[in-house]
Parts: structure tokens; C-alpha cells; sequence
């Protein structure tokens, strides 16, 4: 297999509204099956996901756990508003977001935002929001391809950040090799490859997290076009999540 990596240079700073297939397209071309990964803060700041603090008004509740991490009750709120359950309310906010992720402060950044006082959201649907370019690019150039949106998290048990899928569409984010025989021809039985999450660390390794400004990936050759769209089958069941079970363990002791 072999496989070609580029990044899409000149992307300009997006705006809300900004049609991003179309910008991709006026500097780089398709081959069928490319997988698109794209970072989630232009496809956010596509969709006006940007928002000054100074409209959040805070709840006692985020007032009391700001108070805990000495940060601002404002952001604090903005995190509230996005999640739907929290893991831990300190020393950070481990939150589960609307569309399942469990991530840190909801995945509300300041980084790469115009505006000191302004914050970032992750896309309301990533999902959705990959599937949309992926319709825009096959109505620009007639070619299906993969999209994956990628955002930065850290990781349980490991220092350092990297790339993590949040949204995807024309791919399978799992591969799965139960069933199959590995070199000895025992059967595997436990082996479900995160193949979204590896393309997007991949990704995030090319992009950059400073001021480099690659926010589009291309990887060409590597086909796992899949006409599935969705990117929950990532997400650990509650039953079998025995992180999240020993964290709510934890709080209530």
C-alpha cells in the first residue's frame, strides 16, 4: 500500500459562513477515496461557534466550581452549557459533551481564537458538520471521500496531548480484525483497531498546534472509504467503561 501525506497550504482564517470545501478546492485537488482530515477549530469558526465571554452569565454552580479551580466562572458556565454530565468537577472539568465525547472543559479552546476574550466550541455536531463537507466535495468534484474532524486530547495514564477524531463521515472509525488470524494462525479475539484516531494523531502531527496554520490534511492511498457515517461506535459503552464507573466510585465515597 502506498500512501501520500500533504498538508493544504494558504488556508486563510475562516469565518462564520465560509464555504470550506470550496477554499480547500481553490488550493489543492481530490482523487476518490482521499481521506480529508480537518481540524475541528475551522470547521467550528465555520459555523460561528465563537463567542465572547462577556455574554456567559454564570451559575451559582459555576461560580462554586470556579472557585475550586480558580479559573472563570464564565468559562466554567460555557462548558456547563455544552456538556451533559460531569466526570469531575476538579482539578479540571471532565465533562461528557453533547455528542458523547468525554473531554476536557468540553473542548472549549482560547487557542487560535481572534479576540482575548472570546472562546472557541467545538462543532454543535461533528458528525453532521463532517458529513455536510464531505456532500459539499462529492457536489464540487463528483469524488467520494473520507472526512474526519480532528480535535487535541490528553490522555488517561500518558502526558502529552494528540489528535483524536470527534467526527467523521464515508469511513468506518473502527476496524475490526476479530475473527482473523494473526501470524500463527490463532484467532483473534480481542482487537478493534481505532482507525479514525489514528489517521487524526497522524494528522495532528502534520498540522501543527501553534501558529503554522495546516489545519487540512489530505492522506491519499490509504482506502478505507465506507459509505458509514458517525463516529459513536469510538465510544466506549457505559456498561463496559470501568474508568468512568471507578471515577463516579470515587466521588461518591
Amino acid at each position: 500500500m502506498n500512501a501520500a501525506v500533504f498538508a493544504v497550504e494558504n488556508i486563510p482564517l475562516i469565518k462564520k459562513g465560509d464555504d470550506i470545501a470550496r477554499i480547500f478546492l481553490q488550493r489543492a485537488e481530490l482523487h476518490e477515496h482521499d481521506i480529508f482530515v480537518i481540524s475541528s477549530t475551522v470547521v467550528s469558526k465555520s459555523e460561528g461557534r465563537i463567542i465572547p465571554l462577556e455574554i456567559v452569565i454564570p451559575t451559582e454552580k459555576a461560580n462554586q466550581i470556579a472557585m475550586k479551580n480558580k479559573i472563570d466562572s464564565r468559562f466554567v458556565q460555557a462548558v456547563l452549557d455544552e456538556s451533559t454530565e460531569i466526570l469531575l468537577d476538579s482539578p479540571f472539568l471532565l465533562v461528557r459533551t453533547k455528542n458523547g465525547s468525554i473531554c476536557v472543559n468540553a473542548g472549549i479552546d482560547h487557542s487560535n481564537v481572534e479576540g482575548c476574550d472570546n472562546i472557541l466550541m467545538l462543532p454543535e455536531d461533528p458528525d453532521k458538520s463532517a458529513l455536510d463537507i464531505k456532500r459539499s466535495l462529492f457536489n464540487y468534484t463528483g469524488k467520494n471521500v473520507s472526512v474526519i474532524i480532528t480535535d487535541t486530547n490528553g490522555r488517561a495514564f500518558r502526558t502529552g496531548q494528540t489528535g483524536a477524531a470527534i467526527g467523521c463521515a464515508g469511513i468506518k472509525p473502527t476496524r475490526d480484525w476479530r475473527g482473523t488470524k494473526d501470524l500463527f494462525g490463532r484467532i483473534l479475539e480481542v482487537k478493534n483497531e481505532g482507525i479514525a484516531d489514528e489517521i487524526a494523531g497522524f494528522a495532528n502531527i502534520i498540522m501543527g498546534e501553534g501558529n503554522g496554520g495546516l489545519p487540512i490534511i489530505i492522506i491519499r492511498g490509504l482506502d478505507f472509504y465506507n459509505e458509514s457515517n458517525g463516529i459513536q461506535e469510538l465510544y466506549r459503552p457505559e456498561s463496559e467503561d470501568v474508568i468512568r464507573k471507578a471515577i463516579l466510585k470515587s466521588r461518591s465515597i
